[in-house]
């Protein structure tokens, strides 16, 4: 069962930047869209960005203007560049993506990477 891989989590300062990562964690086909959640202690997972299959980015309000959403087709991979950060986007980073695996598309989650950021 193929799975996703987040990497790049950590402890930064307020205002500082990170880059999560995600792949596959065995060969596949090809990769469609992608989008990233999170979940702060306590509270709901929440939406943070996508980007479809084609390229198209959509962000939440709470993170537009400071984080970058992309995928790399060739390399099937994805990230999402997270500058000025602040405390309230402490929490566990998690990728979503729809992938085709022999010959089937379907969507498959990553298991998360902490993200703390101190004030």
């Amino acid at each position: 069962q193929v799975q996703l891989v987040e990497s790049g989590g950590g402890l930064v300062q307020a205002g500082g930047s990170l880059t999560l990562s995600c792949q596959a964690s065995r060969r596949i086909s090809s990769i469609g869209s992608m989008a990233w959640y999170r979940q702060a202690p306590g509270k709901q997972r929440e939406w943070v960005a996508t980007i479809s299959d084609n390229g198209m980015t959509s962000y939440a309000g709470s993170v537009k203007g400071r984080f970058t959403i992309s995928k790399d087709n060739a390399k099937n991979t994805g990230s999402v560049l997270m500058n000025s950060l602040r405390s309230e986007d402490t929490a566990v980073y998690y990728c979503e993506a729809t992938m085709k695996t022999a010959a089937a598309w379907g969507t498959y989650w990553g298991q998360g990477t902490q993200v703390t950021v101190s004030s």
